[in-house]
Parts: C-alpha cells; structure tokens; sequence
C-alpha cells in the first residue's frame, strides 16, 4: 500500500503583522515558506474558527509562499468577537487588500470547511485572481445544509451530543429553532449565559467533526476564549444565510471554469454532507475529485490529510 502522506516539519512564519481592513477591524497575518515561492492563501473554518501554526504544514515551504490570516474577529484579529461589518463580502474584500500588499497578480486559494464556502465565494467573485483551487469539507450553506446540522441529521447519529447542544435552549420553540434561539443568547447582556451557549455551541462541533473520538481536539473548542468567537461568528453567519442568496454558490460554479482545482471530502463528513461536494463535482467536472473512505469533516483525517497534501504538492 502507498504510505499516507502527513504534514510537512513544523516551520516559523518569516513575516508576521496586523492589517487595518477598516470598520474597526484589524486582522492578523502570517507569511511562511520561501519569498517569491509559489503564491497561496489558507482560509480556516468557522466562521470564527481562526488558523493554527499546523495550517502552514500543508504546504512544501521550499515551493510556497503562504499567506494565512485570521478572519475578523477571531485568532489575533481584533476587535474579539466582534460582529459588526463582518460578513462574507467583508472577507472576500480582506482577502484581495492582502492579495495586493503582497503584490500577486495570482494566488492558490486553500479553503476547509467554513473556508471552502469563502474559497467558493472569493473564486466566483475574483475567477481572474486564483490559479487553483483546492477544496476541503465543502459547505455550499444552503438552507438543506443548515437544517441537517442545526434541527435534524446529524442529531440523529449524535443523539447524545446533541442533547449538550440544547441544553441553553429552554423552551420547545427555542429547540425548534436553535439558530435564532443561540442568537438571542450570544448577543445578549447575560455574560455568564453567553459564555455557557458558545460553549455549548462550540463542543457540539467539536464532537462531531472526527470519524472517532479526539479528546485534545474537542478540549480547543471547550476553551471559553476560543469558543465565545467561534459560537458568535459562526452563529452570526448561519443566521444571516452568510449573506449568499440560496444556491448561490452552486448556481455560479460556472465561472470557476478554466480554474484548476481538487475537490476532498470525507465519506462520513457529518456537518457537511457528501451529497454538496458532490453537486459541486458535477457543476465543475474539471477539478479532481476525492470522496474519502473511513473519513471525516476533519483536514486531521489521515485520509484527508493525504490527499490534501498531494494537491498542494502536485499543485505547486
């Protein structure tokens, strides 16, 4: 058998900085791998989920040059949590003020989960800024997509976890609609009733995004500094529909056309079913296409893994 491919050695950044995007918010960057390699952006999930020093491993630091941020309100990007002018076309914005400040005419755009869905939105907004396109954990967020996390699916396979989710929610119309019910609480004056929902909300993710159990894992998103922008941000976006019309990125997966792209998806993907990337394959047939056995949501999933790093390799 081919021996599964891991992350490259551990590497430092060679440049480091905040960027004023405006309306209050700055943002947080890193550059690692060789200067004027070849030029790449890492999007993270979420929303508000922010990137980890492991993100720059994904890539060969001898071909790249990476580019990673943290997207408004969370990681190091400040203000922390915050909610106001932070949406999806604020962050397709960020990403071409960094595309610019670093001078590339071109970039790959690398995006999992949460960040496939903006890898998505950027690529159909700016077709003529990505040379490729690679896709992990695809999300389109339609409403299908939403409910199946949010009222019913993956509760079924989770009945347990999802019993932790709505515990915050007290009452039968809150259960019925847990979104604009978290909402309520995460915006709310109640600090300690805050802090308990973006737990809540964030371990419920936690929980379900690996085929198997990962303790140190789900303890990131049990940390209550972690978890208060990651439950805000992500609940703040799926309240808002991300402020994408439905079906949109599906619908417009035409003008990736002429970009070349790999498409990974885990077979067991819980808060992203197969069936979207699958949508997403047919309506853009020239990206390769890997749907994981024994996987899934995570980029950690060894399948994944691989697979991810033989597109950035064979990419490059």
């Amino acid at each position: 058998m081919t021996e599964l491919r891991s992350l490259y050695p551990a590497i430092e950044p060679f440049e480091s900085g905040m960027l004023d995007v405006g309306d209050g918010h700055a943002i947080y960057f890193e550059r690692s791998g060789t200067p004027g390699g070849k030029p790449a952006v890492f999007l993270h999930g979420g929303p508000g989920g922010g990137f980890s020093a492991n993100h720059r491993r994904l890539f060969d630091p001898a071909c790249y040059e990476v580019t990673l941020f943290d997207q408004r309100g969370c990681g190091r990007s400040t203000p922390h949590a915050g909610l106001e002018a932070n949406t999806t076309w604020h962050l397709v914005a960020d990403i071409e003020r960094l595309r610019e400040r670093f001078g590339h005419a071109k970039w790959q755009v690398f995006g999992g989960s949460w960040g496939s869905t903006l890898a998505l939105a950027y690529a159909e907004t700016h077709p003529e800024r990505v040379s490729e396109l690679i896709l992990r954990g695809v999300y389109t967020l339609t409403q299908g997509e939403l409910d199946w996390y949010y009222r019913f699916g993956v509760s079924q396979m989770f009945p347990d976890k999802w019993e932790g989710f709505l515990s915050p929610l007290k009452t039968a119309e809150e259960r019925a609609d847990p979104v604009s019910a978290y909402r309520r609480l995460l915006t709310g004056e109640d600090e300690a009733a805050k802090l308990a929902a973006a737990k809540a909300w964030s371990i419920w993710e936690g929980s379900t995004i690996t085929l198997l159990p990962d303790p140190a894992l789900l303890a990131g998103f049990a940390d209550g500094h972690y978890a208060l922008a990651f439950a805000r941000i992500e609940n703040h976006y799926f309240f808002h529909h991300a402020w994408l019309e439905e079906g949109q990125l599906l619908r417009d997966a035409h003008r990736l056309k002429g970009i070349p792209g790999v498409i990974v998806h885990g077979r067991y993907d819980m808060p992203c079913p197969a069936h979207y990337a699958w949508a997403l394959h047919k309506a853009w047939p020239e990206a390769e296409f890997h749907l994981i056995e024994g996987a899934g949501h995570a980029y950690s999933e060894p399948g994944i893994l691989d697979r991810l790093i033989r597109a950035t390799d064979g990419l490059g």
